[in-house]
């Protein structure tokens, strides 16, 4: 019986510290915080999570988990996938972890703190791939990468779009416009 006791405080703090982060933001919320919003001393919560990292990478993981599944079953499929059934798999995923999302890219330093820049940019790149094809112009690849980064419940825009895409000129728009 102790360890369902010790998983439902685990998972009170998680509840708590989402809550906090989402408030507050990571970098601004204290250990100390969260362990007066569960109402247990702050040597009880460094007992199940040794850092805010810790407590933070407890929460990214599930997503992290089903976004990579999510990119690695639509690859194994080969060219099979319906962009549209591609696009609804990881906005289903977004969805499902919004909360975490909103957490996690509210600031940059939350995605340094978790090293997930490298992640997601490679992701991206696996997505448009899939989206647009390896080699694809930078109308069409910019516009498949505005959708899967509507899809991953990322901010849109020239510079996240085209950041990264290795034929688009500084400050072009997914359409191929200038800014």
């Amino acid at each position: 019986m102790p360890r369902a006791r010790s998983t439902q405080t685990k998972d009170r703090i998680r509840a708590a510290s989402l809550e906090l982060f989402r408030e507050r933001g990571v970098q601004q919320t204290s250990m100390r915080d969260i362990a007066d919003r569960v109402g247990i001393t702050k040597p009880a919560l460094y007992y199940h999570f040794a850092s805010r990292e810790d407590l933070l990478r407890s929460l990214v993981r599930p997503m992290l988990d089903d976004y990579e599944a999510a990119v690695a079953a639509d690859e194994a499929a080969g060219g099979a996938v319906d962009p549209r059934v591609l696009l609804a798999r990881y906005f289903d995923v977004s969805m499902r972890h919004r909360e975490v999302n909103r957490v996690v890219f509210r600031d940059a330093a939350t995605l340094a703190e978790l090293d997930l820049g490298g992640r997601v940019l490679d992701w991206r790149r696996r997505i448009t791939a899939m989206l647009a094809g390896p080699g694809a112009q930078l109308g069409r690849g910019a516009v498949a990468l505005a959708a899967a980064y509507t899809a991953l419940g990322l901010p849109p825009g020239p510079p996240p779009v085209t950041t990264g895409v290795p034929d688009a000129p500084e400050g072009t728009t997914p359409e191929g416009d200038r800014t």
